[in-house]
Parts: C-alpha cells; sequence; structure tokens
C-alpha cells in the first residue's frame, strides 16, 4: 500500500533530518506545536526565538526558504481571519493611520497570525523531510488508532487514483465542447462530482472485499520496523526542548 513516488511537498534529501525516524519528528513536532501555544502572546522575543530554531531545522534539512513561503499560501485563511478580528472586536479601541480598531483584537490577531505561522511553517519542515507513507508508518508505531492510520493510509494510495479520474472526466467534458463560464454551468459540475463519488464509492467496496477474500481481519500487517535509538530521540529532541525551556521562561518574565 505505498505510494509509488514522492508527494509534492516532500523534498528528497540525505540530511540529519532526513535521517531521523518519522515517530521522532512527529513527536518533536507536536512537542513544539505545544509549547509554541502555551507561549504568552506579550512575549514578542520567545516567537523570535521559535523563528530562529525553525530556520535552524530549516538549514539542517536543506531546505530554501523559497519552497517554504510558496507552501505558506495555505495559511491566508488564518491572515484574513487574524485582519478582521482588530475591526470588529470589542474593547478599548485606537486609531491607526485613521482606522479605528480593538486594542484586545490587535492582541489576538498578533497570537492568531504568529502561532498559526509557526505551526505551518513546522509542519511544512516535517513534510518537507518525511514521506507521507513514513510518516503513517511512524504514526502506527506510535500507537495512533490504527484505523485512523488504515484510512489515512488508503487516502494517500487512491489519492492519485481519484485525482486521474477526475482528470479523465474534465477531458471528457472538454472534448464535447464544455466550457465553464458562469453559474449555468454548476449543475454539470455537480452531476460530475455525484458520478466522481460514486465510483469512489464502488472502488472502495471492491477494494475492501479484495482484502477480505486475501484474509483481512481489521489490521494491516507492520510491513517495515522503525527503531530509534536513543540518539535520535535525543536529536530529535532537541527542538521541542529548547521551545519548553523558551516557553517557560517566557511565563516567568511576563
Amino acid at each position: 500500500m505505498s505510494a509509488g513516488h514522492h508527494h509534492q511537498l516532500y523534498r528528497p534529501g540525505d540530511t540529519l533530518v532526513h535521517r531521523l525516524p518519522p515517530q521522532c519528528k512527529l513527536l518533536a513536532a507536536a512537542g513544539f506545536a505545544v509549547a509554541v501555544v502555551a507561549t504568552p502572546r506579550e512575549s514578542f522575543w520567545a516567537f523570535g526565538v521559535y523563528a530562529s530554531l525553525l530556520a535552524g531545522v530549516a538549514v539542517a534539512a536543506h531546505v530554501p526558504a523559497a519552497f517554504i513561503l510558496r507552501r505558506m499560501v495555505i495559511e491566508v485563511p488564518f491572515v484574513l481571519f487574524a485582519v478582521a478580528i482588530p475591526i470588529i472586536g470589542l474593547g478599548e479601541r485606537v486609531d491607526v493611520l485613521g482606522v479605528s480598531l480593538s486594542l484586545e483584537g490587535l492582541w489576538a490577531a498578533w497570537n492568531v497570525l504568529a502561532k498559526a505561522t509557526l505551526g505551518v511553517i513546522a509542519s511544512i519542515l516535517l513534510a518537507a523531510t518525511t514521506e507521507p507513507r513514513m510518516m503513517l508508518l511512524g504514526a502506527e508505531r506510535l500507537r495512533l488508532p490504527r484505523l485512523l492510520v488504515q484510512i489515512a493510509t488508503f487516502m494517500l494510495r487512491y489519492m492519485d487514483v481519484i485525482l486521474d479520474q477526475m482528470r479523465r472526466m474534465r477531458i471528457a467534458r472538454e472534448s464535447r465542447g464544455f466550457v465553464p463560464r458562469d453559474i449555468r454551468q454548476a449543475p454539470v459540475l455537480a452531476k460530475s462530482a455525484g458520478a466522481l463519488f460514486i465510483r469512489s464509492y464502488e472502488r472502495g467496496e471492491r477494494v475492501h472485499l479484495a482484502m477480505l477474500s486475501r484474509g483481512y481481519t481489521g489490521e494491516m500487517p507492520m510491513i517495515r520496523e522503525l527503531p530509534a535509538s536513543a540518539r535520535q530521540w535525543g536529536a530529535a529532541a532537541l527542538l521541542p526542548g529548547l521551545a519548553a525551556a523558551t516557553a517557560v521562561l517566557s511565563w516567568s518574565l511576563t
């Protein structure tokens, strides 16, 4: 059930970060996120430290800044939400460039934007240095619910199949002269989405029956062991450890 190629977010490499077992990197990213979220919003210096730590990981993993910036587009909804908070917020207000903004809203916007940005960058670095298939194996090693891991595995395995089906359906529509220009073409697209759902459901049923015929009992066999040495755990613990120390120090200085 492994994917036959690398995901777009993954950058092949042979750095120390790439070689770390996926379960180590998953726990490191989760620990870093917890430390960031627990940091008081007034500690600007702490967020600078977090950004420096992520920059160090990016340098060690040979992940260029342009690669990270291009994939931070996913954060746009958070940015729009953060921009709206000072405008619609209540409480004491201040004038910024002639616009009346909520002071508490400004703090809330900074809090959301800073922590979301750091979390997104950490996720991008995790995905850039860990193959999706290996990440799922690491999640299984961490004793995450096996059913959820299996669902995610099949989603990864058959995502390209569904995307290819969508591409063929689009080509078929265009070969018949269909060009979506306005809302009047929405029913055609809705019917295509419905047909894609039915085909995907039927494919899932066939795959499940094939698995049952081969002895599937609800658990997938462990295809590859992922041992992690104490040295590797220690290397992975550097990021969340330094982040946790920064969070504790930020609370003591507040």
